[in-house]
């Protein structure tokens, strides 16, 4: 589609967007701003107390970041009436009711004036408490989706998603829908009842509640739960479980709203725009590279064969805007994109290995005294067996030593230290352990 035609759609356009100081989010909100300065208005969902906290939250989080550079650069003086004109914070939370917005009048006029909304809030925490990724990754998506349906002016409804809705699956992942109820093969249950994973939680919480439970007791209960019933229907982890019931939630209630499930695989830094290399924090496989880079990491866990699907920010959001402006003019209600690099461009695990050796040989990363830290090749550990027995030679000595002289309570065990430093890999197996590429058929 000719970048004419797209930046075309978007113009007189009001946008919604979920999660707004989320790392895709903001790409997105750079991107719509810089390239078609005659969108409408921009409304942005912030988690925040009130509106003054909101602002402040916008401000600091996303507008003052050196993503937004450039475009305070080609505006100018104009920069800040520019974002004024353009650009408002709305408090709310996706995991409510009409997404927490308690301002009726905003809320009327937010269903009156949007065009499209792009649900890009999510929690990307493997382990999060089960409690919380429930609200926001399943039941959030459905209050979009009913805020959506209100909407009088609604064209698009765009979902965020993850190519890893599909866990541990082997071989090229097609671009279907989930239906409500379905498990992944190996799970132990052959129906997944959202309703009834809600229950459970109350439950467990209003359980937690009875025995007094400290806040970080009860964060671990939800966190240990959150996996085990993962586990239980197939998925490896909680986020990937959680985002996957969202979106069968959408599938059965989609009414008549047109919309999107954009299903990126692990996004990294910008590619191109506004600039090469933005990002922020230390995300995904960030962790990885700084571990190894600062000579913590000495070892890997994946097949060398497996496909490392990863995608940069810029080309993410630059698909997402693609899918809006060709979907607006099909008849179907309801597509999926899978958005990565597996099919055309695909990097395997040992090669990823190699270019970090290669790169931190040359440009070494420097410690507290500022001396380059030297790295040696790192081993690549294919199973889980092998890692299992890896930590048993390397650490068991140590943690024995450790628990023998510091613990005098039960709970806190040489097991128990062993299974959280062991649950790690489980939980991202789906991204290290598995030969499979995602299926990139519909056409954008």
């Amino acid at each position: 589609m000719e970048e004419s035609k797209i930046l075309q759609y978007f113009e007189g356009k009001t946008i919604l967007i979920t999660g707004a100081t989320g790392f895709l989010a903001k790409i997105l909100l750079e991107k719509v701003l810089r390239v078609q300065p005659k969108i409408k208005k921009l409304f942005l969902l912030i988690r925040a107390v009130d509106k003054r906290c909101a602002e402040k939250r916008l401000h600091e989080e996303v507008l003052n970041t050196e993503l937004f550079e450039i475009l305070k650069e080609k505006c100018g003086a104009d920069f800040n009436h520019f974002l004024l004109s353009k650009v408002i914070p709305v408090c709310g939370d996706v995991s409510h009711e009409n997404l927490g917005i308690y301002d009726s009048k905003l809320r009327d006029e937010i269903s009156q004036e949007v065009d499209i909304i792009v649900n890009s809030a999510a929690t990307t925490r493997f382990d999060e408490r089960y409690d919380v990724a429930l609200g926001i990754n399943a039941f959030g998506a459905m209050h979009v989706q009913k805020f959506a349906r209100n909407c009088s002016k609604i064209d698009m409804f765009v979902h965020v998603s993850t190519a890893y809705v599909h866990g541990s699956s082997v071989g090229i992942v097609p671009e279907k829908p989930f239906c409500m109820g379905e498990t992944l093969d190996g799970a132990e249950i052959s129906y997944l009842d959202i309703n009834t994973e809600k229950k459970i939680v109350e439950e467990r919480l209003r359980g937690l509640e009875a025995q007094n439970a400290t806040e970080p007791k009860i964060t671990s209960v939800m966190r240990n739960l959150g996996i085990e019933r993962a586990k239980l229907h197939g998925w490896p982890n909680t986020y990937v479980f959680t985002k996957a019931m969202g979106e069968m939630l959408l599938e059965k209630l989609k009414g008549n709203v047109k919309f999107i499930i954009v299903r990126p695989t692990i996004i990294t830094s910008t590619y191109k725009e506004p600039f090469s290399g933005w990002t922020e924090s230390i995300r995904t496989l960030d962790c990885f590279f700084v571990g190894y880079g600062k000579g913590k990491i000495k070892f890997f866990v994946g097949d060398p064969d497996s496909i490392l699907d990863i995608i940069p920010g810029d080309m993410v959001v630059n698909s997402m805007l693609v899918a809006m402006a060709t979907h607006t003019n099909q008849p179907s209600d309801r597509l999926i994109y899978h958005i990565g690099s597996s099919r055309r461009n695909p990097l395997k695990y040992a090669d990823m290995k190699w270019l970090m050796y290669r790169y931190l040989t040359k440009n070494p990363m420097l410690d507290s005294e500022g001396k380059p830290i030297k790295v040696d090749e790192a081993k690549i550990l294919e199973t889980m067996a092998s890692f299992h027995r890896y930590i048993a030679i390397r650490y068991l000595p140590f943690i024995q030593n450790f628990t023998n002289r510091t613990c005098s309570f039960k709970e806190f065990s040489m097991t128990v230290l062993l299974k959280i430093y062991e649950r790690q890999p489980e939980e991202v197996k789906c991204l290290i352990l598995i030969q499979n590429a995602f299926n990139g058929k519909t056409t954008l």
